[in-house]
């Protein structure tokens, strides 16, 4: 199935089941009204949305309208708890050689994640808002995870089976900010600002063979300033989500609607470019003794984008412009 969500007067939008071709889409009130709902009462509506998600497809819905028609905000607009992992080790890699950094213990072995802001997502066209552009705005290309209840001391056979849903994020990040906060060992606050997610939302079964060992075997296709900035693959994840989803829930339960993001996408292979511009950056601090490529300035655009194997666009299009925050 494939969902969508409105903007509404509610915080959480309004639901939308969207078709297959993502060329029609119904709300579907009497079923859920938000998809915090849905996922919170996902064993009683779960049959009934996927009749509907049908019938939406063959054309058997008067109710339905061009997805066009509606004004799409982040899918889940916030989220009891976001929760971004590092899961392509390259990138860590690249960070550790460019900035001669001594190596993680064990981050081969345990995931790297730490606890962001889930009150208040961005949606797919909505700007880019940097309150200083002194503060090196980067974006970060991720996909990420929609969970249902995962309890304590979950094994990861029963994380991957509470995932319900796979998205398409941009995790912004302030990179002037991130060293002092990184050096305390407590994570990011300020060094993070609102996460954009890709207007849609689908439940792993409609990735088909994309969808292996917990990781999305698909490239995103990032652009910045309408030029190819990188073409990474997620099949390249060292760890797969359900492999972060059980190592978060060894001491504390999950809740239904937790986002699990994938950290930025990486890989080996130099002529994939990459989904960050401080890997870009790194590669350059490598190769050259400096970097070249500067961080997001304001009037700036951004592209992020996943086909499938056909070459039709799986989560639709982040599309931002940096923009300076208004005091």
């Amino acid at each position: 199935m494939k969902f969508a969500s409105e903007k509404s007067p509610s915080a959480d939008g309004r639901l939308l089941l969207v078709s297959r071709d993502m060329s029609r889409a119904c709300a579907v009130p009497d079923i859920a009204s938000t998809l915090q709902q849905a996922l919170s009462r996902w064993a009683d509506v779960e049959s009934r949305l996927q009749t509907r998600y049908r019938e939406l497809n063959d054309g058997l819905l008067d109710a339905a309208q061009p997805l066009s028609s509606f004004s799409l905000i982040a899918p889940l607009p916030r989220a009891w708890q976001w929760l971004d992992g590092s899961c392509f080790l390259n990138h860590g890699h690249l960070m550790q050689k460019a900035f001669h950094l001594d190596p993680i213990e064990d981050m081969d072995k345990f995931p790297l994640v730490y606890q962001g802001a889930g009150d208040n997502f961005s949606g797919p066209t909505d700007p880019l808002v940097t309150p200083d552009p002194t503060l090196g705005a980067d974006f970060e290309g991720e996909f990420g995870v929609i969970i249902d209840t995962v309890p304590v001391g979950a094994s990861a056979q029963e994380a991957l089976d509470a995932i319900r849903l796979v998205v398409l994020l941009n995790d912004i990040s302030y990179r002037a900010l991130a060293p002092r906060e990184m050096k305390t060992g407590f994570g990011f606050v300020q060094a993070k600002g609102a996460t954009a997610f890709a207007p849609i939302a689908v439940t792993p079964d409609e990735l088909g063979d994309a969808w292996q060992a917990g990781k999305v075997q698909l490239p995103v296709n990032i652009e910045r300033n309408s030029a190819w900035f990188g073409n990474p693959s997620g099949a390249e994840m060292h760890f797969g989500f359900h492999d972060v989803i059980a190592h978060v829930a060894k001491t504390r339960r999950l809740n239904p609607g937790t986002v699990v993001g994938s950290g930025t996408v990486s890989n080996a292979a130099p002529e994939v470019g990459q989904a960050c511009i401080a890997e870009l950056r790194s590669k350059e601090m490598i190769a050259h003794g400096a970097p070249q490529t500067a961080f997001l300035n304001v009037g700036e655009t951004l592209s992020m984008e996943v086909l499938d194997s056909a070459g039709n666009s799986v989560f639709g299009a982040i599309q931002q412009t940096v923009t300076l925050e208004e005091q």
